[in-house]
């Protein structure tokens, strides 16, 4: 049995409650007990917004995460706010393209992925959340990628269609380090 408990961070405009939303959406269809929990701060594009997504093997008893094993940070006060949050022994993903911070802490795993970058890249910059969520599946194996991918065909579908194959190419964009 198994329980994750993942809180991602950044401002609004940058897709943070659409990752979780995903990652949520997936791991429901995959059978798991899942809690979905966003906040966003006052403003929408430009303020602040997280949000956390649990994902057991077991009923989950309160969606709260004060403490997390994955912590994704899109943006420098991001980082500021929730580094402090990974639990000893898990993972922090952040976005090196805008957090330039050594990260201090010698107990947790470090990924740096230059999401904004393989965003551009792949097609669309502001598609960097599904840079990052790339990153968190293929690292974590949190839920299965092909799942993803099926997630991401029905999120840009129908007027979205235009975005899916450039969001297809972000979420692959970066490879395991």
């Amino acid at each position: 049995m198994s329980t994750n408990r993942v809180m991602i961070a950044g401002s609004g405009g940058q897709g943070i409650i659409l990752m979780g939303k995903l990652l949520a959406y997936v791991a429901m269809e995959e059978g798991k007990e899942v809690t979905f929990l966003p906040s966003y701060g006052a403003e929408m594009r430009g303020g602040t917004a997280n949000c956390s997504v649990i994902i057991s093997d077991r009923p989950i008893s309160c969606p709260v995460v004060h403490k997390a094993d994955i912590v994704v940070v899109m943006n420098q006060p991001s980082f500021e706010k929730f580094e402090s949050a990974v639990e000893p022994g898990g993972s922090l993903f952040l976005n090196s393209t805008l957090i330039k911070d050594p990260v201090t802490r010698t107990d947790i795993e470090i990924y740096k992925v230059d999401a904004n970058k393989l965003a551009e890249d792949a097609g669309i910059g502001r598609s960097a959340n599904i840079v990052m969520l790339g990153a968190i599946v293929r690292q974590t194996g949190i839920v299965k990628i092909e799942n993803v991918t099926k997630a991401l065909k029905k999120e840009f579908s129908g007027k979205k269609v235009v975005y899916l194959d450039a969001n297809l190419l972000a979420f692959q964009a970066w490879k395991t380090g």
